[in-house]
């Protein structure tokens, strides 16, 4: 994409970007969908006239129409497309250096404590985790001029937890650090942390983005500072190197499913309020968890910085609930991990999406064994609501 081009894109309503950034019609055939390019190498015309494509490893056009479309939808400059989101963070991670410090929210997703804890540390990165998420408790903990990245997640995996990006974006800055939030939760159409003063945002795409719970991807976006173009630069050697790539049918497939994003994500949001209220008055429910909520304690900062609450609640059930005759009773919403489908999913986080955390760990987040996650997907509200309640009461038993 030329800067020409960028600067058409930049005055693009957000739902005109998801549908055509990095997403022209095809020069040669007038598609209107983008080709899919499943070859692996190119041909190449002379040795002093390189081919703008030589290996699919490097470069590949249905990628390159991905991470363009995605750079533009959180309002970034690059973006790097990979494997898994897991893999987006693993391959940013590996521009760090022995003796880096690094602060990371102690309530991230399982997987990303797990690879810090348990990866990045034996390389002899420094990583340090924080609680409770505050810019305060981040203000005592950065090292000026030492600190690489402040990383935070919000909302949190699995509580919800709210962290406020622009305060933390001032932290980080006046630590020269950059600070790189995961957006998986609330996907580019509900926030946008870049605009809020983030410099780097991670995605599973195979989340919200994609929402078809048919693909498994990862990205890493990066701002318009100047600051983060080096960072940028060694993370496109870094994927090139390794070779973790998202594959030209995956990228396809989350172009595919990002052009619907900002409108499933409305009826995201809407189910998601309307299956909170109900849980909240059940009397099998000791407690929901959901960011729209007045008396949640992110709430205000939710409101400022997100323009919708996202299709994730967690909530606790009583102590004396069945909670595995719960999970087998259901018959719309489907037991297992992942979230961000169109179909409703719902967990458990303890034993499921963070298992890898030590159990001394999960009791200080508050993740326990009667806490349920649920990702609420398109169906009809009211199937979901009479399908939780029938769970609900049998296993309650009351």
């Amino acid at each position: 994409m030329s800067l020409k081009d960028e600067d058409v894109v930049r005055r693009w309503r957000w739902a005109t970007r998801a549908i055509h950034a990095g997403q022209s019609p095809d020069p040669t055939t007038g598609a209107v969908a983008p080709p899919l390019y499943l070859t692996s190498t190119y041909r190449q015309v002379s040795l002093h006239a390189p081919a703008p494509y030589e290996y699919s490893r490097v470069q590949n056009p249905t990628r390159e129409a991905l991470e363009q479309n995605l750079a533009a939808l959180e309002d970034g400059r690059w973006a790097c497309a990979f494997a898994s989101g897991m893999a987006a963070i693993t391959a940013l991670a590996m521009t760090l250096r022995p003796r880096d410090h690094v602060l990371v929210a102690l309530n991230v997703y399982g997987g990303t404590y797990r690879l810090f804890q348990s990866v990045l540390q034996a390389w002899g990165v420094d990583v340090e985790f924080f609680y409770p998420v505050t810019p305060e408790e981040a203000t005592t903990r950065v090292r000026p001029g030492q600190t690489r990245w402040v990383f935070i997640e919000t909302p949190s995996n699995p509580l919800l937890e709210v962290a406020d990006i622009a305060a933390f974006a001032r932290v980080a800055s006046a630590a020269g650090a950059l600070l790189i939030v995961d957006n998986t939760f609330m996907s580019p159409y509900l926030q946008q942390p870049l605009r809020l003063g983030a410099h780097v945002v991670v995605h599973s795409t195979t989340k919200y983005i994609n929402g078809h719970s048919d693909s498994l991807g990862g990205v890493v976006i990066f701002g318009t500072d100047p600051a983060v173009e080096p960072l940028y630069e060694r993370l496109r050697f870094v994927q090139k190197s390794t070779g973790g790539v998202l594959s030209p049918f995956e990228a396809w497939l989350v172009l595919r499913g990002v052009k619907t994003l900002h409108v499933r994500m409305e009826r995201h949001c809407a189910n998601a309020w309307a299956v909170a209220q109900f849980l909240r008055e059940h009397p099998a429910v000791e407690r929901v968890y959901f960011p729209a909520f007045p008396d949640h304690p992110g709430a205000d900062v939710h409101a400022r910085q997100a323009r919708g609450p996202g299709g994730m609640v967690a909530f606790s059930v009583r102590s004396g609930l069945d909670l595995d005759r719960f999970f087998r009773s259901l018959q719309v919403c489907i037991f297992g991990e992942s979230l961000g489908g169109v179909e409703t999913l719902i967990s458990h986080p303890e034993t499921m999406s963070h298992a890898a955390l030590p159990a001394e760990v999960r009791r200080r987040l508050g993740i326990h064994a009667r806490l349920v996650r649920l990702s609420v997907g398109l169906e009809d509200p009211a199937d979901l609501i009479e399908d939780l309640a029938q769970a609900l009461d049998r296993a309650w038993g009351r």
